[in-house]
């Protein structure tokens, strides 16, 4: 047994990762919805990555903050900001032009007895508002990213004034040098976490295609199809990108690819966060700057679910025979890059930002309900992206602020 567990710790994590999926895929092919005894194993994995969420988004940030001075820390986060808000924007664009070039749902019909509930979306002025927690503890309780990250910049910012000043500089020193060795502990529980990670995504993958089967995949195959090839598109600007910044694209992704084959299977960005934020540590970026885009990214940076938005609306509008004109396509980028923010980064957000879009444009809400039957397929390429997004966003502005030495 011990002889065995060796030899599984020897395997790198990515090789472990890609049978895990293969076996998956095979699994749920074969035993079908019975796969789903499976489904505890990875809801221990989902668990697991969510109990080490907090505290590493945490300890990371306040940690980061004492490494760079506040002025920085707002040129970074403004750089971060208005690249994720440009990138929405330009995944949308890639969506529209995929989608008007493929026609995803052409000659298909709404069945007549599709209903579905629309889901409310918070609003930018809730969500803003939510940035600043009424109470320390309720934003841990309920997962609220934005005032996590409000916590660790309003504490990590006053323990750096306090290391700045006389009188309080040995208490800050000691409350940092406490915060930091519980950051190195979090690391230390993350590594192990690390390998339990296959288990978790062989259980879910094994699930997933159990549960949605074959046919599901080959009635609404066009829109799945045009989908993901929107998504190759969208990665190869990101690789375009990344060439320009003069980023080895085969470095990035050698680093980047647990994360993102991690949040293909769990359809989460945000309990993917701790591996992407493992990511960017292994690739060498500044705790000070990943510590604070990883988490924004991971509520507010959504390029994956930004394309969905525009296929999905192509898609739903060729179904009833009314094609999106000029004015409609303009409308998609600004509601869809707008609701993209403050929509949580777990499985099923997207359907949230896709009725959202709907309404705006009287697209028929019958449509999302057929949407839903390819939800986890549709899901799981969207969280990849997502993720792989926030940590171009991520390399980018880092490789820009080595250029300013």
């Amino acid at each position: 047994m011990k002889r065995m567990l060796h030899s599984y710790l020897r395997i790198s994590l990515i090789t472990k990762i890609s049978i895990a999926l293969i076996l998956g895929i095979l699994v749920g092919i074969l035993f079908g919805e019975q796969a789903s005894v499976l489904a505890p194993l990875g809801d221990l994995l989902l668990r697991l990555l969510t109990f080490i969420m907090i505290p590493l988004i945490l300890l990371t940030l306040i940690v980061g903050v004492n490494q760079t001075n506040v002025t920085n820390l707002g040129r970074m986060g403004s750089k971060v900001f208005i690249y994720y808000t440009v990138s929405s924007a330009l995944a949308i664009v890639v969506g529209l032009v995929v989608g008007s070039i493929f026609k995803p749902g052409s000659g298909m019909q709404l069945t007549e007895n599709a209903v579905f509930d629309t889901p409310e979306h918070p609003g930018i002025i809730s969500v803003l508002l939510n940035i600043v927690p009424s109470n320390l503890v309720q934003a841990f309780t309920e997962m609220n990213l934005l005032g996590i990250i409000f916590i660790a910049l309003t504490f990590g910012i006053a323990i750096s004034v306090m290391r700045s000043s006389e009188e309080l500089r040995d208490a800050g020193e000691s409350l940092l040098g406490t915060i930091s060795a519980l950051n190195e502990a979090t690391l230390v529980i993350l590594k192990a976490i690390l390998q339990y990670i296959p288990i978790g995504i062989f259980a879910i993958i094994a699930q997933t295609v159990g549960n949605q089967g074959l046919d599901t995949l080959f009635s609404l195959g066009g829109m799945i199809g045009v989908f993901y090839i929107a998504l190759f598109v969208h990665i190869i600007l990101y690789v375009i990108v990344l060439i320009l910044f003069r980023v080895k694209p085969l470095h990035f992704f050698k680093f980047a690819r647990t994360p993102i084959l991690t949040a293909f299977v769990t359809q989460s960005s945000t309990g993917t966060l701790p591996l992407t934020l493992d990511a960017a540590k292994n690739m060498g970026i500044r705790k000070s700057l990943y510590g604070f885009s990883l988490p924004l990214g991971a509520t507010i940076n959504m390029d994956g679910a930004a394309i969905r938005i525009a296929v999905s609306a192509i898609f739903a509008a060729n179904i009833v025979g009314k094609p999106l004109d000029l004015t409609d396509m303009m409308l998609i980028v600004l509601i869809g890059t707008l609701s993209s923010i403050g929509t949580a980064g777990v499985p099923g957000a997207g359907i949230v930002m896709i009725s959202t879009v709907f309404i705006q444009l009287g697209l028929p809400m019958e449509a999302v309900a057929l949407l839903t039957a390819i939800d986890a397929l549709i899901g799981m390429g969207a969280t990849a992206l997502n993720v792989t997004g926030d940590l171009v966003g991520t390399v980018l502005v880092d490789k820009q602020e080595k250029r300013r030495r």
